[in-house]
């Protein structure tokens, strides 16, 4: 890696510094861990001081009902095909600690019966009484005196309650964000990534952040050309940019960097002349209809951005013969108040990381694949006004006030020359990693990243606003931290370098640290956009954590009046967490709203989800997300059916026999909640299929939006067996789905089975 500097700690890796807390380093064994890497040693240090019955006094926390809204048919014409029935998703109903069965005798098996009084005479019991008198008061004499002359350097947040999250919290000041967001586009015309790097590094550390770490890693970066793409209309002979202007000198300084920038990273090189044809969204119908009606090898498509993912629909196209494609947003698909017509933008082709290293980190010393491309077709981002003008449309589009989608006439031809060329490279590529470290559980993480601006990158800002957010919160952290508060886990902050070619910071650090990631990581939050968008609070969250986010919108909004509308569903989102979320099954969160109420709501998931001493996840929802995802389905089988049945059976024992106990002091245990913690944050990892179609989800439980209740890769196996003859796309879409829900259901089961050994080993 070169410059590297460490960035995890070194339990399974060598020449590594461990993010852990450091214990007895001088009495451990040569070549172990300088930092406590032992589950035993973690459980024992275990703060029991926590009352779940109080937390679920709080306003706001009673009857809890998650409110979401009606699943609908989707709108947009890309998926209508796919005819989904409305499904009101299924919701635990007493929040993320359920009593499913109140047991009359349940006893505990840690009790114990009083002793048997016998008689005693007057005089043994005087000198009991003065001996148990002089002992108290020695006690309560040592305890005080003790405690003043050793006080404790990082106190336990196990008692901390919701109060001290929002004293926290309330440091953040909205002026300081937009200072440091200021600030940091005067950086982004560095074209070194390292300058930006170093910027966010120095000022983490000058807030008291610990071993705050720049991990550098050489990888294949597709950059624009010397002059920017362009399509030229063979008709008439006239050269537009991308952004529908003239090719004209004037033109190319008016925006030549925009212009070089809108570009598809990866695409194929080259000159392409041939035929436009309007696919419209690119899904399975539209290709089954166009081909009946013209032949479309080495053409040229049409291609409107829709909810089905690009690499997708790109895989379509290759497959069905096209040679080029011509990409763009249909401006009716925006917000009425939207004007992008001449706006371009950049897109990936990339899946994630380094192309010369699929699967596998971009070290020094690894075998590197030359890979200028990751599609035979030439792909090209164009703004609406160029399409305007390729189809020869007036530029008033609006009927009765009526939005008209782009559309090339079927009896038309058009005649294209689009020319592309795009520099492959290797570049350096820098993260930006920080640790706050935990007291109590100082080997489970909770991530919190973000990303910042990458050189040779689509100059947009919401990178700015995405790091000056996460310095807010380590700001507010650090305030209380320096007064002697620690997070019983510990957090990693990560500002993530080359999202804009494929999430490749996150996906490097992700597999040069996989195995330690694995074992250690309970949860992602995201804050890669954390603020744009309108009054509604967007909330993208794993199906286990969709609760506590709507129970934190809810006890942040007492007043329904004055709340912003929420909308929580477990959707593809194209960040950083795509690494955690599909190839570590992490439970993942993100927020997006108008304004830094974003930052408090994602500031008190992060505090709650690294201060309980009993992870604040669901197993329950994960099975009724399961549930939902097979209603209505045409392909569900009734193997899938019963499994589903079985796995709700055993998320509801798991929830009601192993997290009540959990959730009562007397009744918790250091080793069984150690082992319940560990349970609960592996959850998702029964989820994650071998093979899904490209830009689709690995981790099943997320949908395509937030309308669709189906599992996607059913979804797209049925359309699939729908344009061809054969079912056996669909079969293997079904036995992957089958395999995760049975894996599920063992995972738990085998955790019962577990825990019920444990309960009679110590009777």
């Amino acid at each position: 890696m070169g410059e590297n500097e460490a960035s995890l700690p070194n339990t399974a890796l060598q020449g590594k510094k461990m993010a852990y807390q450091k214990v007895n380093a001088d009495q451990r064994a040569p070549g172990h861990s300088q930092y406590l890497d032992n589950d035993d040693l973690q459980a024992t240090a275990l703060d029991l001081e926590w009352d779940m019955e109080k937390e679920l006094e709080e306003p706001g926390f009673d009857q809890f009902q998650l409110n979401s809204a009606e699943n609908q048919n989707l709108e947009n014409s890309e998926t209508a095909d796919l005819n989904l029935d409305p499904i009101q998703p299924a919701t635990s109903p007493k929040g993320r600690f359920q009593r499913l069965q109140e047991e009359s005798d349940y006893v505990t098996h840690y009790t114990r019966s009083a002793p048997k009084s016998n008689p005693r005479n007057f005089c043994r019991l005087l000198k009991i009484f003065c001996t148990a008198i002089i002992l108290f008061i020695s006690g309560i004499l040592i305890g005080y005196y003790s405690h003043k002359n050793c006080p404790s350097n990082a106190t336990s947040s196990g008692t901390l309650d919701l109060h001290l999250y929002q004293e926290i919290l309330k440091t953040i000041q909205g002026e300081d964000i937009k200072k440091s967001f200021r600030n940091l586009v005067q950086l982004y015309k560095s074209e070194d990534d390292m300058d930006i790097s170093k910027k966010i590094k120095t000022q983490w550390t000058s807030l008291g952040l610990e071993d705050v770490q720049l991990v550098n890693y050489s990888v294949l970066l597709n950059l624009p050309g010397l002059s920017p793409s362009s399509v030229t209309l063979s008709s008439s002979g006239q050269c537009f940019h991308p952004n529908g202007q003239p090719c004209s000198e004037e033109a190319r300084k008016w925006s030549s960097q925009d212009l070089l920038y809108s570009y598809a990273a990866y695409s194929a090189n080259g000159i392409l002349e041939a035929e436009v044809i309007d696919v419209s969204y690119g899904n399975a119908d539209d290709l089954k209809r166009i081909k009946k009606m013209k032949n479309v090898t080495n053409q040229i498509a049409l291609l409107k951005l829709g909810k089905l993912p690009l690499l997708y629909k790109l895989s379509l196209l290759e497959k069905t013969g096209f040679g080029g494609v011509l990409l763009y947003i249909d401006p009716c698909d925006l917000p009425k108040t939207a004007n992008l017509s001449y706006n371009t933008f950049m897109v990936s082709l990339n899946p994630g990381g380094d192309p010369s290293t699929p699967g596998y980190p971009s070290i020094d010393g690894s075998f590197r694949q030359h890979r200028s491309n990751l599609t035979s077709l030439l792909v090209q981002p164009i703004s609406a006004s160029l399409v305007a003008k390729l189809i020869s449309l007036p530029k008033d589009r609006t009927t009765n006030g009526a939005c008209s989608p782009l559309e090339l006439p079927n009896n038309e031809e058009r005649i294209v020359n689009m020319k592309i060329q795009t520099v492959t490279k290797f570049e350096t590529v820098t993260n930006v990693v920080g640790y706050l470290k935990g007291v109590t559980f100082p080997d489970r993480y909770v991530i919190v990243g973000s990303h910042h601006h990458t050189a040779h990158s689509y100059n947009r800002q919401e990178w700015a606003s995405s790091t000056a957010v996460i310095t807010a919160f380590i700001r507010a952290l650090m305030l209380r931290v320096k007064r002697g508060w620690r997070p019983d886990r510990t957090i990693v902050f990560c500002s993530w370098g080359g999202t804009a070619f494929g999430n490749i910071g996150s996906y490097e650090w992700g597999e040069d640290f996989r195995k330690v990631l694995q074992r250690n990581v309970v949860a992602y939050i995201s804050l890669h956009s954390p603020v744009r968008g309108n009054s509604s609070l967007h909330s993208v969250a794993s199906p286990s954590l969709q609760q506590l986010v709507a129970e934190k919108n809810k006890f942040n909004c007492p007043r329904r009046d004055q709340c912003p509308k929420t909308n929580i569903s477990s959707e593809q989102i194209q960040d950083d967490a795509d690494y955690f979320i599909n190839h570590l099954g992490v439970p993942t969160v993100r927020f997006t709203y108008e304004d830094i109420k974003t930052l408090e709501l994602s500031g008190e998931v992060i505090l709650q989800i690294a201060n309980e001493p009993v992870l604040p996840f669901n197993a329950l929802d994960i099975a009724l997300e399961v549930q939902n995802s097979l209603k209505g389905d045409q392909t569900t089988t009734p193997q899938l059916l019963a499994l589903a049945s079985r796995l709700r059976e055993s998320a509801e024992l798991f929830q009601s026999d192993e997290m009540r106990p959990a959730n009562d002091p007397k009744e918790r245990d250091p080793m069984r909640v150690r082992m319940l913690n560990d349970l609960l944050q592996d959850m998702e990892k029964s989820f994650l299929v071998q093979h899904a179609p490209p830009g689709f989800y690995r981790n099943i439980l997320y949908h395509l939006d937030g309308k669709t209740s189906q599992f996607s890769i059913l979804l797209e196996a049925w359309e699939h067996c729908k344009s061809l003859a054969s079912n056996e796309t669909l079969q293997e879409a079904l036995s992957e789905v089958l395999n995760s829900i049975n894996a599920a259901q063992v995972y738990f089961k085998a955790g019962l089975d577990v825990f019920e050994s444990v309960l009679v080993g110590k009777n």
